[in-house]
C-alpha cells in the first residue's frame, strides 16, 4: 500500500514541476514576443532559440537577454 502512496506523490510532484516548467517557457516566449524591440532580427532569433531549445532557451533568455533589455530599454 505504501508503494501506491509514494508513487502517487511522485506523480503529483512530476506533474506540478512539468506544469511550472511549461508556464515558465510560455512566460519567456510571451515576454520575448511582446517586449523585445523590433530592431534587427533580435526578436526573431530569441523567439526561435526559446522555441527550439525550450528549457535552455528560456533560461538563456531570462539570464542573458532580459536583464540587458531591461537596462537598455527599461521594459
Amino acid at each position: 500500500m505504501a508503494e501506491f502512496a509514494i508513487g502517487g506523490i511522485f506523480m503529483l510532484v512530476s506533474v506540478a514541476v512539468s506544469l511550472l516548467g511549461f508556464a515558465f517557457w510560455v512566460w519567456m516566449l510571451i515576454d520575448c514576443l511582446t517586449k523585445e524591440p523590433s530592431e534587427g532580427n533580435d526578436k526573431l532569433i530569441w523567439a526561435l532559440v526559446i522555441i527550439v531549445l525550450p528549457a535552455i532557451g528560456a533560461l538563456l533568455y531570462l539570464f542573458v537577454r532580459r536583464p540587458e533589455r531591461i537596462d537598455t530599454y527599461g521594459q
